[in-house]
């Protein structure tokens, strides 16, 4: 797979599909942008869990926070890593380890080897973009300030049809 672009529709297809979010290297500081994911994400329906060995035992956002993926006690769909791009293959195979389905790099975070050996493992993955982010472009919430959609309108994105309907990002059916 090409990691330089991605499809709306794979990214559609995660955000649609994969509600539990391990959040690896989760910051306990209000304006880190980890900690604008999680409360975002968690807004948005997501099950966020903290991850950082330097927190483990605390909370944040009123959730428990992991030292390591391995101590989550429920099953991760997707892992979106906020460390520097060394770590993430070593994120990636924690992540395999635990049976996650998708490795979701953030913004400045982009490891090839740890994207290969994510997808021979069956994952699917995403580098250099952000779940916050996407999830605004595609339900049309950045557009309506005006923001990347090239016209203003009144009118929400539709995302998806299934059976003949169209639904939106937030839809949970």
């Amino acid at each position: 797979m090409n990691h330089d672009t991605y499809s709306d529709a794979y990214i559609r297809d995660i955000l649609l599909k994969h509600r539990v979010f391990a959040v690896v290297g989760a910051s306990i500081k209000t304006t880190r942008p980890s900690y604008f994911v999680m409360r975002y994400l968690s807004a948005k329906g997501y099950d966020v869990i903290p991850v950082n060995p330097g927190l483990g035992g605390q909370t944040l956002t009123a959730r428990p926070v992991f030292a390591s993926l391995a101590e989550i006690d429920r099953p991760v769909d997707v892992v979106d890593i906020f460390r520097k791009s060394d770590a993430a293959f070593s994120v990636t195979e924690e992540a395999i380890r635990i049976s996650a389905k998708v490795v979701w790099m953030q913004i400045g975070v982009r490891n090839d080897e740890a994207a290969r050996l994510a997808e021979a493992a069956g994952l699917k993955v995403v580098m250099n973009r952000c779940p916050k982010i996407e999830y605004g472009r595609l339900s049309g919430e950045i557009g309506w300030a005006g923001v990347n959609s090239r016209t203003l309108s009144s009118r929400r994105a539709l995302l998806a049809a299934k059976g003949g309907q169209q639904r939106s990002l937030r839809d949970d059916s």
